[in-house]
């Protein structure tokens, strides 16, 4: 009997992904272990390894195509076996894949283990799905949203795949418990108009950035945002980098300014708790580890990969970990653990020569630090007389219905005094 290879899910946020490449055609052989497609997920592009050994028999999904989760891409059989022309039809199989764009090909889908991206196709909203118990097929954000706002999901349209709804359909519900189905798409937007261009070229989104633009959509509209900012004195971190640096031997590890952030950073959070959480609904979630989400710019996008316990790690573990961090993203190697339970994140755009700015914060959590560059700049003295000095300009979002005004501000009083004291992050 042939082995269905099915698409997992990789993330609490997956509801389809994007098969970018096989590594294996028809007919050819496959151990347990080995590597045999390219996914995109809704957090990165991953290799997807076969968990069975066979012969592959029929590969379902072609390249670029789109699956649901749950989804059968691909049989294995074994020798002298014939694969089916189309795969079964599975329980877990929200609806069919979706080639890519040049392709006519249209066969049907169902479940999987391999990595995926949610990607977000904008089509006909279809009514609320359930699955054969009568439950509504809906995202996990989707259904926060929903109780929070106290719509009754079982009236709403789905846009994601297979009807499914997802947070932006919440979003735009009425807010009155019995929402009546969208007639058109869900999300209210003003579309761009290109006959003055008619060159213009058109990007589809990839699965990641469909994701980028409904999770920044749902931070936006639904999140309480305010912003603080202040300025601070670099200067005594760059001097202790400085002589750091001088002390490490050339094939050592050397420290970033990102290192000495990311230290003051935990620091701060150990400092004022009520900053590392998150809202949920009646609760204020307040954790007790501090897992830094580090953001991560790539080609298609930016990813937010974790350190775990930070708390626990000292300024050359971070370093470390960072380092580790940028080189998966770098190639591609990042799994879904590694963006596993994130409680606050940082965006440092000062390498990109950005003095300052407002960064969205990454839901569920409740602030996000955004880092300028440290700039040369005449300074006035305690003695007031103008010296040169070195500023850097440092912002911080957080989500009111979790973290007040003088929370915030305390929470950057601490994280100055780190920063501007830095021989206090290595005791």
């Amino acid at each position: 009997m042939p082995t269905f290879i099915e698409m997992p899910k990789l993330s609490d946020t997956m509801t389809e992904g994007t098969l970018l490449q096989w590594h294996v055609k028809e007919g050819d052989a496959v151990r347990s272990g080995q590597v045999i497609a390219d996914v995109e997920t809704d957090k990165a592009t991953m290799e997807m390894e076969a968990f069975d050994t066979g012969i592959v028999g029929r590969i379902y999904v072609p390249a670029g195509g789109r699956a649901p989760l749950g989804s059968i891409l691909m049989a294995l059989v074994a020798e002298g076996e014939e694969a089916p022309d189309t795969p079964p039809v599975s329980a877990a199989a929200p609806a069919a894949a979706t080639p890519p764009p040049s392709s006519a090909n249209t066969a049907a889908i169902a479940p999987s283990r391999g990595s995926v991206a949610p990607s977000h196709a904008v089509a006909a909203p279809v009514v609320a799905l359930t699955t054969s118990g009568g439950r509504v097929k809906a995202s996990p954000l989707a259904r926060k949203i929903a109780s929070s706002k106290g719509v009754n999901l079982g009236a709403i349209a789905g846009t994601g795949p297979g009807g499914r709804i997802i947070a932006r359909d919440v979003t735009n519900a009425p807010v009155n418990g019995s929402a009546a189905v969208a007639s058109g798409p869900a999300p209210r937007m003003i579309r761009p108009v290109l006959d003055f261009d008619p060159k213009a070229e058109r990007i589809p989104l990839t699965g990641m950035r469909n994701i980028i633009a409904d999770r920044l959509l749902v931070s936006k509209t639904t999140i309480p945002h305010f912003y603080l900012n202040v300025e601070l004195d670099a200067a005594p971190l760059m001097k202790l980098r400085t002589q750091v640096n001088e002390t490490v031997p050339a094939d050592g590890n050397k420290f970033t300014v990102n290192d000495f952030i990311l230290k003051a950073m935990v620091l701060a959070c150990v400092d004022v708790p009520e900053v590392n959480a998150a809202f949920d609904v009646d609760a204020i979630i307040r954790y007790q580890s501090v897992n830094i989400s580090v953001a991560i710019a790539v080609p298609d996008g930016l990813v937010t990969p974790v350190i775990r316990n930070a708390q626990a790690k000292s300024m050359l573990d971070l370093s470390k970990a960072v380092k580790v961090l940028a080189e998966k993203a770098k190639t591609k190697k990042l799994s879904p653990d590694d963006f596993a339970g994130g409680t606050i994140t940082v965006s440092n755009l000062g390498a990109y020569g950005v003095d300052n700015f407002d960064a969205i914060i990454n839901p569920p959590q409740a602030a996000i630090l955004a880092i300028g560059s440290i700039r040369n700049v005449p300074v006035v003295s305690e003695s007031g007389a103008i010296v040169p000095g070195q500023r850097m300009w440092v912002g911080m979002s957080c989500d009111h219905r979790v973290i007040d005004g003088a929370v915030g501000a305390t929470f950057l009083q601490v994280f100055r005094k780190y920063i501007e004291n830095p021989a206090l992050m290595l005791v």
